[in-house]
Protein backbone atom coordinates (compact mmCIF):
# COMPACT_ATOMS: atom_id res chain seq x y z
CA UNK A 1 0.00 0.00 0.00
CA UNK A 2 1.79 3.13 -1.27
CA UNK A 3 -0.70 4.92 -3.54
CA UNK A 4 -4.06 5.15 -1.83
CA UNK A 5 -7.34 6.80 -2.82
CA UNK A 6 -9.72 7.37 0.10
CA UNK A 7 -13.34 7.82 -0.99
CA UNK A 8 -16.77 8.02 0.61
CA UNK A 9 -19.59 10.37 1.50
CA UNK A 10 -19.01 13.79 3.06
CA UNK A 11 -18.83 13.16 6.80
CA UNK A 12 -17.59 9.58 6.42
CA UNK A 13 -14.16 10.51 7.77
CA UNK A 14 -12.08 10.63 4.58
CA UNK A 15 -9.77 13.49 5.52
CA UNK A 16 -9.10 12.21 9.03
CA UNK A 17 -8.33 8.66 7.90
CA UNK A 18 -6.35 9.84 4.85
CA UNK A 19 -4.13 12.04 7.04
CA UNK A 20 -3.53 9.14 9.42
CA UNK A 21 -2.77 6.75 6.54
CA UNK A 22 -0.37 9.23 4.96
CA UNK A 23 1.44 9.70 8.27
CA UNK A 24 1.78 5.94 8.81
CA UNK A 25 2.90 5.34 5.22
CA UNK A 26 5.17 8.42 5.34
CA UNK A 27 3.76 9.76 2.08
CA UNK A 28 2.05 13.06 1.15
CA UNK A 29 -1.64 13.57 1.92
CA UNK A 30 -3.42 15.18 -1.05
CA UNK A 31 -6.78 16.65 -0.08
CA UNK A 32 -8.75 17.26 -3.28
CA UNK A 33 -11.02 19.85 -1.64
CA UNK A 34 -7.96 21.97 -0.81
CA UNK A 35 -6.95 21.98 -4.47
CA UNK A 36 -10.41 22.44 -5.99
CA UNK A 37 -11.89 25.16 -3.75
CA UNK A 38 -10.36 28.56 -4.42
CA UNK A 39 -11.03 31.62 -2.22
CA UNK A 40 -14.71 32.65 -2.05
CA UNK A 41 -15.67 29.06 -2.95
CA UNK A 42 -14.69 29.58 -6.57
CA UNK A 43 -13.81 26.34 -8.34
CA UNK A 44 -10.49 25.63 -9.99
CA UNK A 45 -11.02 25.07 -13.72
CA UNK A 46 -11.11 21.35 -14.51
CA UNK A 47 -7.97 21.36 -16.68
CA UNK A 48 -5.95 23.05 -13.92
CA UNK A 49 -7.49 20.75 -11.29
CA UNK A 50 -6.52 17.67 -13.29
CA UNK A 51 -3.00 19.02 -13.84
CA UNK A 52 -2.50 19.74 -10.12
CA UNK A 53 -3.73 16.28 -9.14
CA UNK A 54 -1.60 14.59 -11.81
CA UNK A 55 1.44 16.44 -10.48
CA UNK A 56 0.62 15.45 -6.89
CA UNK A 57 0.18 11.79 -7.80
CA UNK A 58 3.40 11.58 -9.82
CA UNK A 59 5.37 10.55 -6.71
CA UNK A 60 5.97 6.93 -5.65
CA UNK A 61 3.59 7.22 -2.73
CA UNK A 62 0.61 9.35 -1.70
CA UNK A 63 -2.81 9.28 -0.11
CA UNK A 64 -5.53 11.19 -1.98
CA UNK A 65 -8.85 11.92 -0.34
CA UNK A 66 -11.92 12.96 -2.27
CA UNK A 67 -14.59 11.89 -4.74
CA UNK A 68 -14.13 14.22 -7.71
CA UNK A 69 -15.24 12.57 -10.96
CA UNK A 70 -12.94 14.90 -12.94
CA UNK A 71 -9.84 13.16 -11.52
CA UNK A 72 -11.11 9.77 -10.35
CA UNK A 73 -9.92 7.82 -13.40
CA UNK A 74 -6.41 9.29 -13.32
CA UNK A 75 -6.03 8.81 -9.55
CA UNK A 76 -7.41 5.28 -9.61
CA UNK A 77 -5.25 4.32 -12.61
CA UNK A 78 -2.18 5.03 -10.46
CA UNK A 79 -3.56 3.75 -7.14
CA UNK A 80 -2.77 0.37 -5.66
CA UNK A 81 -5.45 0.64 -2.96
CA UNK A 82 -8.85 2.29 -2.70
CA UNK A 83 -10.17 2.73 0.81
CA UNK A 84 -13.93 3.16 0.64
CA UNK A 85 -15.37 4.63 3.82
CA UNK A 86 -18.95 3.40 4.03
CA UNK A 87 -20.38 3.94 7.51
CA UNK A 88 -24.17 3.83 7.98
CA UNK A 89 -26.10 6.95 7.01
CA UNK A 90 -26.92 7.71 10.67
CA UNK A 91 -23.20 7.87 11.49
CA UNK A 92 -22.44 10.07 8.48
CA UNK A 93 -25.29 12.44 9.34
CA UNK A 94 -24.29 12.72 12.99
CA UNK A 95 -20.71 13.53 11.96
CA UNK A 96 -21.58 16.00 9.18
CA UNK A 97 -24.08 17.88 11.34
CA UNK A 98 -21.65 18.15 14.26
CA UNK A 99 -18.75 19.12 11.97
CA UNK A 100 -20.76 21.73 10.06
CA UNK A 101 -22.22 23.40 13.14
CA UNK A 102 -18.80 23.44 14.82
CA UNK A 103 -17.19 25.03 11.77
CA UNK A 104 -19.91 27.68 11.57
CA UNK A 105 -19.97 28.49 15.28
CA UNK A 106 -16.18 28.67 15.57
CA UNK A 107 -15.83 30.34 12.15
CA UNK A 108 -13.18 27.81 11.19
CA UNK A 109 -11.29 28.56 8.03
CA UNK A 110 -11.23 25.79 5.49
CA UNK A 111 -9.30 25.62 2.23
CA UNK A 112 -8.02 28.93 0.92
CA UNK A 113 -9.78 30.93 3.62
CA UNK A 114 -13.28 29.64 2.89
CA UNK A 115 -15.82 29.18 5.67
CA UNK A 116 -19.07 27.30 5.89
CA UNK A 117 -22.05 29.61 6.29
CA UNK A 118 -25.45 29.56 7.95
CA UNK A 119 -27.02 30.61 4.64
CA UNK A 120 -25.64 27.52 2.88
CA UNK A 121 -26.46 25.31 5.85
CA UNK A 122 -30.18 25.98 5.52
CA UNK A 123 -30.28 25.92 1.74
CA UNK A 124 -32.61 23.36 0.17
CA UNK A 125 -30.11 22.87 -2.62
CA UNK A 126 -27.79 19.88 -2.05
CA UNK A 127 -25.14 21.67 -4.12
CA UNK A 128 -25.02 24.37 -1.41
CA UNK A 129 -25.82 22.54 1.85
CA UNK A 130 -23.21 19.95 2.82
CA UNK A 131 -25.70 18.32 5.18
CA UNK A 132 -28.30 17.91 2.45
CA UNK A 133 -25.56 16.75 0.07
CA UNK A 134 -24.53 14.00 2.48
CA UNK A 135 -28.11 12.88 2.98
CA UNK A 136 -28.97 12.76 -0.73
CA UNK A 137 -25.66 11.28 -1.93
CA UNK A 138 -25.33 8.43 0.57
CA UNK A 139 -27.04 5.81 -1.59
CA UNK A 140 -25.35 7.15 -4.74
CA UNK A 141 -21.88 6.68 -3.27
CA UNK A 142 -22.74 3.19 -2.06
CA UNK A 143 -23.97 2.22 -5.55
CA UNK A 144 -20.97 3.85 -7.27
CA UNK A 145 -18.33 2.15 -5.17
CA UNK A 146 -20.10 -1.20 -5.06
CA UNK A 147 -20.09 -1.17 -8.87
CA UNK A 148 -16.45 -0.07 -8.97
CA UNK A 149 -15.34 -3.08 -6.92
CA UNK A 150 -16.61 -5.34 -9.72
CA UNK A 151 -15.44 -3.16 -12.63
CA UNK A 152 -12.60 -4.84 -14.59
CA UNK A 153 -10.95 -1.43 -15.16
CA UNK A 154 -10.01 -1.44 -11.48
CA UNK A 155 -8.85 -5.07 -11.20
CA UNK A 156 -5.30 -3.84 -10.43
CA UNK A 157 -6.58 -2.07 -7.30
CA UNK A 158 -7.25 -3.55 -3.88
CA UNK A 159 -10.55 -2.25 -2.50
CA UNK A 160 -10.83 -1.95 1.26
CA UNK A 161 -14.36 -1.20 2.44
CA UNK A 162 -14.42 0.39 5.90
CA UNK A 163 -17.82 0.48 7.60
CA UNK A 164 -16.97 1.46 11.17
CA UNK A 165 -14.45 3.26 13.34
CA UNK A 166 -13.15 -0.09 14.58
CA UNK A 167 -12.50 -1.22 10.98
CA UNK A 168 -10.66 2.06 10.33
CA UNK A 169 -8.51 1.49 13.42
CA UNK A 170 -7.80 -2.09 12.31
CA UNK A 171 -6.68 -0.80 8.91
CA UNK A 172 -4.32 1.69 10.56
CA UNK A 173 -3.02 -0.97 12.94
CA UNK A 174 -2.25 -3.25 9.99
CA UNK A 175 0.15 -0.61 8.68
CA UNK A 176 1.95 -0.06 11.97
Amino acid sequence: MRRVSVVGNSGAGKSVLAAQLAQRLQVPHIELDAIFHLPDWRELPVDRFRAAVLQGTSADGWVVDGNYAAVRDSVWAKADTIVWLDPPRRVVMRRIIRRTFTRILLRRRLWNGNRESVKKLFSRDPERSIILWSWTKHADYRARYTAATADPRWSHVRFVRVRSASEAQALLASIA
